[in-house]
């Protein structure tokens, strides 16, 4: 069982240490396959800021994913409060069409959701960028399995005290429902700010709105490709997730736990 699990934990951190190792070397030794790290970091680092704007890159990715998370989670945690708090079989059937919609692939929307963010004069914007993924399924299904295992007494008590709904969400059910809430924040964060193709539509290649992935994407899109500067662009896109999982992750796996129990 150790050998596997060993076996197993290799293959995971691998395609990670080749990529802080490959930002250390040159084009030529990556072609080459060198898995010892190099000398060529801050070349690779003068170049990268040289040909492509990467401040500008991962403001605007940070503004994107910070906004977009803060929206959704709070958005889908009402939902999914609502769902169980003021239970339903109206509400389960609606619930059960909201699944439905995890079913319809991306690029079968791409289009019509591109028309109406243009006719709503939102192209190029942040707005834009967040609204189709403002609610999602799975996490109102993620806030309502939790909310399955809340303690009704509180909110009955809470109702008794005088609060309303709106105090007793936001003074109550979020502390309590805080590894729920880290979970959801992991999920919504690694997913919007490594978000490609929607941002590549709807901010239609503007240099000045470029993300991360869409920076990276023009590193490999030219005639000849600097790998050495590709791995690192690859390495600072990767450092946010690791830093807000590394933070969130005890509360992240008690969250996922929760929901399923």
């Amino acid at each position: 069982m150790y050998a596997f699990l060993s076996v197993a934990s290799f293959l995971s951190v691998f395609p990670l240490y080749w990529t802080v190792v490959s930002a250390t070397n040159s084009s030529s030794d990556i072609i080459k396959g060198s898995l010892l790290a190099g000398t060529h970091l801050f070349q690779n680092f003068y170049h990268l800021l040289e040909l492509y704007n990467l401040s500008t890159a991962l403001m605007n990715s940070t503004l994107n994913a910070v906004v977009l998370t803060v929206a959704s989670v709070i958005i889908c945690a009402m939902a999914g409060y609502g769902f169980e708090a003021f239970h339903s079989k109206a509400k389960d059937k609606l619930m059960s069409i909201l699944l439905l919609s995890m079913m319809i692939p991306f690029a079968a929307v791409m289009i019509p959701l591109f028309q109406l963010t243009a006719n709503m004069g939102l192209l190029n914007t942040t707005i834009g960028f967040i609204l189709p993924s403002l609610s999602t399924a799975f996490l109102i299904l993620l806030f309502r399995q939790s909310t399955r295992s809340f303690p009704y007494e509180m909110i009955d008590s809470a109702r008794i005290d005088g609060l309303n709904e709106i105090s007793i969400f936001f003074r109550i059910f979020m502390p309590t429902m805080k590894s729920t809430f880290a979970a959801a924040t992991v999920i919504t964060f690694m997913s919007a700010w490594n978000s490609y193709l929607w941002p590549s539509i709807v901010f239609r290649g503007d240099p000045s709105a470029f993300t991360m992935p869409m920076l990276i994407a023009r590193t490999i899109a030219g005639n000849v490709t600097d790998h050495g500067v590709v791995m690192l662009a690859a390495l600072i896109a990767t450092i946010p997730t690791i830093i807000i999982f590394f933070f969130l992750q005890k509360y992240f796996v008690e969250g996922i736990a929760g929901s399923i129990k």
